[in-house]
């Protein structure tokens, strides 16, 4: 987002002023499992790819499951980050019916493979008090079965981009021309995919039914402008936010595109329009790290209050597949786990 590589002094003058850490996940596993929405279903609905701490599994119960402590490594640049943070694959559907995943890329900046560019915003008011999430948080924004860009939740976007430096810069995520739908045009760089979660808590639970119910938005304004936190969710915590880069450059030739003229994109879930964009998180940051983080002010993916490891033993840490379903990096004749 923030990191351009051709000004590099600056970028970091911007992400100290506005105190947000952005670091890179490399890719963990994808796999067709999901321990919030269907813990134990082996393989879940549809497939995913995941980043964070190696313990993830399709059984990770609130309150009993702590990944710090039975993680042997995490995927993240920050070694005390075993956290884990997924969202759903992102497929071409090629005129004759069949479909291929579409690769992920390290963002701009980073030394990961592929994975997720992880943000935790602390804010824009340096006195501001932002509290760490508790052992056993997890959460869910956007639906994966939402099909109408009314009913999307807020800060979730693509953007297009006009070539793989990211240049011009489109400015702050879900902004200028990002879209709430797939993109339409063929991107001679790929795509950036904004994931924004909700930045107030309720202060009492880890997790609620519907994975969304015990944080909230701001009452008023909105966390860029520094909206107070309503009275039912009164704790203001960091705000996460994933960006996900996908390679679409290999599908531009819309000769290969549906000769209906529908958009060739499909996310795992089978949602064909980009409304149902949603990501997942399960906290497992180790003891007070992230609480260090915040009052440390940290910015970048180097921090004096937090360890960090090298992006070679970042990119070393994986984990088979639990489902062992064909992930569709050959030509399928279906989505993973749905005939279409």
């Amino acid at each position: 987002m923030l990191f351009k590589t051709l000004v590099p002094a600056l970028a970091v003058q911007l992400a100290a002023a506005q105190e947000l850490m952005r670091f890179g996940c490399s890719q963990l596993v994808i796999d067709q499992i999901d321990p919030l929405v269907e813990p134990g279903n082996v393989p879940s609905a549809h497939m995913h790819q995941v980043v964070g701490g190696n313990s993830f599994n399709a059984s990770m119960t609130p309150g009993t499951y702590d990944p710090p402590t039975v993680s042997s490594c995490t995927s993240c640049t920050y070694s005390e980050d075993f956290s884990n943070y997924w969202t759903a694959n992102l497929y071409f559907k090629a005129r004759n019916g069949s479909y291929k995943r579409v690769p992920q890329f390290t963002n701009l900046g980073l030394g990961v493979q592929a994975g997720v560019t992880v943000y935790y915003i602390r804010g824009y008011q340096p006195t501001a008090k932002v509290t760490a999430f508790p052992p056993g948080f997890r959460m869910i924004v956007g639906d994966s079965a939402n099909r109408a860009q009314a009913t999307m939740q807020k800060q979730l976007c693509y953007r297009c981009e006009a070539n793989m430096q990211q240049n011009p810069f489109g400015g702050a995520p879900c902004t200028g021309s990002d879209t709430t739908g797939f993109p339409k045009a063929a991107c001679g760089g790929g795509w950036r995919v904004s994931v924004h979660f909700p930045s107030c808590w309720d202060g009492k639970n880890v997790d609620s039914p519907d994975h969304k119910s015990h944080v909230a938005y701001p009452a008023s304004g909105t966390f860029e402008s520094g909206g107070a936190c309503p009275s039912t969710h009164p704790v203001k915590v960091p705000q996460i936010m994933y960006e996900v880069m996908f390679d679409t450059r290999a599908f531009n030739n819309k000769a290969e595109w549906p000769a209906d003229g529908s958009l060739p994109w499909v996310w795992s879930n089978g949602d064909n329009t980009g409304y149902g964009l949603h990501g997942d998180y399960l906290f497992g940051w180790q003891g007070d790290a992230l609480q260090r983080a915040m009052d440390g002010k940290c910015s970048g993916d180097r921090c004096a209050p937090l360890k960090r490891q090298t992006d070679a033993q970042a990119i070393a840490c994986t984990k088979s597949q639990q489902a062992g379903n064909d992930i569709g990096d050959q030509w399928l004749p279906s989505l993973p786990g749905m005939a279409m």
